[in-house]
């Protein structure tokens, strides 16, 4: 049986060092490419062309649209339209990046820490200069809820504000961890088919099931991070 951590390895493809610093082009960055692309392109067919009766593609944008204008008008309130590209762009890349990992050969760079750390760090610095731009030093306030006896602020303090920077470390630990074990235990199973020879049809079962599985993780993940990323905004804006 294959390795089943294989095909989580960071394959580089064209090598690229400046000093110390490895800056290569890998199968992770091809895969954010054709993340990216993917979602353009399908934005792009979306608008053209444009009618009243809408097609396929164009219904499915629609939908994509207003599902992310609720989440936000729900999580963050009429304040947070602003900020709905960053939301949706958020959205639409975890979604995108989750599915390509179901896709034959392809790559599930969500899988990777790094990856979803590094993007978890950029909701957690953005809504924290939100907050900062807002309210200035009233944003402190936040990390001592409203109408706490102030005996209790040199025990509080610490823990609120540990548990807010401790944000983005479970923000990507969730998506790594589900992204991760989901896809080796589809392989494991998999491996399981061939080598069980006619018992292989067991396996296979299971394996058409966590396929099924996975395609449903794949959008839950983007739709709690995106969630989880709308309510740190309405804590940076509302401090609530």
């Amino acid at each position: 049986m294959a390795n089943p951590l294989h095909q989580f390895e960071i394959k580089t493809i064209i090598p690229i060092n400046i000093g110390n610093l490895d800056a290569s082009f890998t199968n992770s960055s091809l895969f954010m490419l054709v993340a990216v692309g993917l979602i353009t392109l399908f934005l792009v067919l979306s608008m053209k062309p444009h009618s009243l009766v809408p097609g396929r593609v164009q219904s499915i944008a629609e939908l994509s649209y207003e599902f992310i204008a609720n989440m936000i008008r729900s999580n963050v309130g009429r304040e947070g339209r602003q900020y709905f590209p960053f939301i949706f762009c958020r959205f639409t890349l975890f979604l995108v990046g989750n599915m390509l990992g179901m896709v034959p050969y392809g790559f599930t760079f969500t899988s990777h820490l790094a990856v979803a750390l590094s993007l978890a760090l950029v909701v957690f610095i953005g809504t924290t200069a939100i907050g900062f731009i807002k309210h200035g030093t009233k944003f402190f306030g936040f990390f001592l809820p409203h109408g706490t006896p102030i005996y209790l602020a040199p025990l509080l303090i610490p823990l609120e504000l540990m548990s807010y920077c401790f944000r983005p470390i479970s923000l990507s630990l969730r998506l790594f961890a589900n992204m991760t074990a989901g896809h080796t235990l589809l392989k494991v199973f998999a491996g399981f088919v061939v080598s069980l020879g006619f018992l292989g049809f067991i396996p296979l079962v299971a394996v058409v099931g966590i396929t099924a599985l996975e395609f449903l993780i794949a959008f839950l993940q983007a739709y709690v991070y995106t969630v989880l990323a709308c309510i740190y905004l309405n804590d940076a804006l509302h401090m609530h």
